[in-house]
């Protein structure tokens, strides 16, 4: 079954669990053994529960927003969660522009309504695992008693692309859907106008590169590969992440995530 882009679907024709680590085998192959110690830095595989993700909606140009962009700054002390931080297009004509915002990202948050529970775009707006909290400040991102996925992930840097492979395992959801994100830290910015004047912003797991993945028909032990190439330059100054979050396709809500820092 073909789908836009370079994302592919093979019949794996093995167990799933089986089918994931083959599917890891072949793509060290691809990578070459004698890059063992790159590959290894820059090969991220999902564990047997669901990674938390969260996504925050935020613009430089609102004043609600710096809270939550400190809050979601304190998750960088949880290795587990996949965090982004989606600045939105909108509050760009409201005396500030926002030189993260992307009006990709404000489609993406209107796409999500329908699944999410929100009735409207708003920021700042936190999403936890394709919930809307309203109660970000107070919310639990992790708990030991995460559901168990019903998918495998693998991500690796190959040259200038980064290639996943996602196996579906008994009792998936019968489509399924992601998007890619990079994400970088660190960002300062000093607003100059607008309703955060004079105020400096810090940012972490700012959303530089977004691209979605179109669905896909998912079955046990069959594993679809696709890839994608990041159109931002990575900054040494920056430390960046390169996700991958997987969701079921009818709900909108995530299956699994994964995150490869190189």
């Amino acid at each position: 079954m073909k789908r836009s882009g370079s994302t592919s679907l093979r019949d794996a024709g093995a167990p799933p669990r089986r089918a994931f680590s083959l599917a890891m085998a072949a793509i060290a192959a691809v990578a070459g053994h004698g890059n063992a110690r790159a590959l290894d830095a820059c090969t991220a595989a999902s564990t047997r529960s669901v990674a938390p993700v969260v996504e925050l909606y935020t613009s430089e140009g609102c004043n609600s927003c710096p809270p939550a962009d400190r809050w979601l700054s304190r998750l960088k002390a949880d290795p587990t969660v996949v965090a982004l931080a989606f600045h939105v297009d909108y509050w760009d004509r409201l005396g500030w522009k926002d030189r993260f915002a992307s009006a990709a990202f404000t489609a993406h948050q209107a796409a999500q309504q329908s699944s999410n529970g929100a009735r409207f775009s708003y920021t700042p707006q936190v999403v936890v695992d394709g919930r809307d909290r309203t109660d970000w400040s107070r919310a639990t991102v992790t708990s030991p008693a995460r559901p168990l996925a019903a998918v495998d992930v693998a991500v690796t840097h190959q040259g200038d692309r980064f290639v996943a492979t996602v196996t579906p395992a008994a009792g998936a959801p019968q489509r399924f859907a992601a998007y890619w994100a990079v994400t970088e830290q660190g960002h300062v910015t000093a607003v100059k106008a607008g309703e955060n004047e004079g105020v400096t912003l810090q940012h972490d797991f700012v959303v530089r590169d977004y691209e979605p993945v179109a669905a896909w028909a998912a079955r046990s032990g069959a594993a679809a590969t696709f890839s994608f190439k990041p159109t931002t330059a990575a900054d040494a100054a920056h430390p960046r992440s390169v996700n991958l979050v997987v969701v079921d396709a009818a709900t909108g809500r995530p299956v699994q995530a994964v995150r490869v820092a190189c």
